[in-house]
């Protein structure tokens, strides 16, 4: 009796856990969704080229590369709640700061504080979640929540983005540019959200934390960090499976700066004008953020049949091949339905790279461990970004998008060591 009583404790705690997670996540979200297409169109707008777009955009990148290990670090020493509410802080201030921002220069600061915003943000609330969930059932399998609270970040952006789109069209304050209102809108968004992670968000204090101060507190992360950062450095070094996993990184960057920053360019050029591009942009954007809420879905169906693993490599090479489709057709028709399969794609994948990482990882090194995962992600994006805006003022955005893609299937090779090891695991149990 006390065993099934103490079970149903455990499975209340685990259920009120995931709702939190899956409300986060949404309002998390949803002002990515309300600005999507605006981070590109609002610079144009003020007359900042394609190719300082790329510049600024790459700075998130090159943060996540420097601060993405020690930020895990923090949230693994520190804790969770803290990192996240920091961020969600940041997240404000970068906003204000872009919505304010005429010249190179202060959107460069604007991004360069989104990116810092971004890498405290990395994986904290997963982690959080994860070893919510592993308190009470250290073996319980995180992949379908997981893909549950990826249902909900594309409905988010999607809802979002439908919402931003309609923002434009409608253009209440005629003084101003019709791009500016779902930035004020994304503002009190994020300020939501940062209350809502101070109140909800709970965690036991950290080992040798818990009468700490602040301040005190800080230190004691910063001097844990190097330590961490060490721990989970190794792991990678040491696991050809983790470091397989990270490596997908690189080629999934690429083929995310196809289909997210060229896409409202070539709007911009088909429709010719940055208001036009962002009306038609936000219920594009909403009905492909739809479909990777649906991807995210059908993984967490289709890995209980094959594997996560095979999920995983599944929708990485069909999210490149959808992308070259993308690069190949002509006209706004085509490329819009080739964007809307290439977030079916992402969704799937997305859910099942994060159930792959976390099997490589415990409570001491799992914010560290998707640090470590994002480091690769930001590096490689914004080098590809570079790379990218470069080629596509040289050739075409088509034909850019189409080697981008390409080279993004051939990252499904980096899932066989986690393949492998899935079978061995299930060849094990059965046994």
């Amino acid at each position: 009796m006390t065993a099934g009583v103490a079970g149903a404790a455990a499975g209340v705690a685990i259920a009120a856990a995931q709702r939190r997670l899956l409300l986060l996540s949404a309002l998390r979200w949803l002002p990515v969704g309300v600005t999507l297409g605006v981070t590109v169109l609002l610079p144009l707008e003020r007359g900042l080229s394609i190719a300082e777009i790329g510049s600024i955009l790459a700075i998130q990148g090159f943060v996540a590369l420097a601060l993405e290990l020690p930020t895990g670090a923090l949230a693994d020493t520190l804790g969770r709640r803290p990192v996240l509410a920091a961020s969600g802080v940041l997240a404000v201030v970068a906003a204000v700061l872009f919505l304010l921002a005429d010249s190179f220069a202060l959107f460069a600061v604007s991004l360069l504080l989104q990116g810092v915003f971004r890498v405290l943000d990395s994986g904290a609330l997963e982690a959080w979640f994860v070893d919510a969930v592993h308190e009470h059932d250290p073996h319980a399998e995180v992949a379908r929540p997981l893909a549950r609270a990826a249902t909900v970040l594309g409905v988010a952006i999607a809802g979002g983005a439908l919402v931003g789109g309609l923002l434009v069209a409608w253009h209440p304050l005629a003084g101003l540019s019709a791009l500016v209102l779902p930035l004020v809108v994304a503002i009190g968004l994020y300020a939501a959200y940062t209350v809502l992670v101070i109140a909800l968000v709970r965690e036991p204090p950290q080992e040798g934390a818990e009468t700490m101060r602040v301040l005190p507190a800080m230190a004691h992360a910063a001097r844990q960090a190097p330590r961490t950062i060490a721990d989970g450095l190794r792991r990678a070094v040491r696991s050809r499976v983790l470091a397989g996993l990270v490596l997908v990184e690189v080629f999934w960057s690429v083929a995310m700066i196809a289909f997210e920053t060229l896409t409202p360019v070539q709007l911009e050029d088909l429709l010719g004008g940055e208001a036009a591009a962002a009306a038609v942009f936000g219920p594009a954007s909403a009905a492909a953020w739809g479909l990777f809420a649906v991807g995210s879905l059908l993984a967490s169906r289709l890995s209980s049949v094959i594997g996560v693993a095979w999920t995983a490599i599944l929708s990485r090479i069909l999210n490149g091949a959808f992308v070259v489709l993308m690069g190949l057709s002509s006209g706004m028709v085509g490329l819009l339905i080739g964007y809307g399969l290439t977030y079916l794609a992402h969704g799937a994948a997305g859910p099942m790279h994060a159930a792959l990482l976390h099997r490589e990882a415990d409570r001491s090194t799992r914010a560290t461990v998707l640090s470590l995962n994002s480091m690769v992600s930001g590096g490689a994006y914004s080098i590809g970004l570079l790379v990218l805006t470069a080629f596509a003022g040289a050739t075409s955005a088509a034909t850019a998008t189409i080697v981008a893609g390409v080279f993004s299937i051939l990252g499904a090779a980096c899932y066989l060591p986690a393949l492998r090891q899935e079978r061995a695991s299930a060849v094990s149990v059965s046994g």
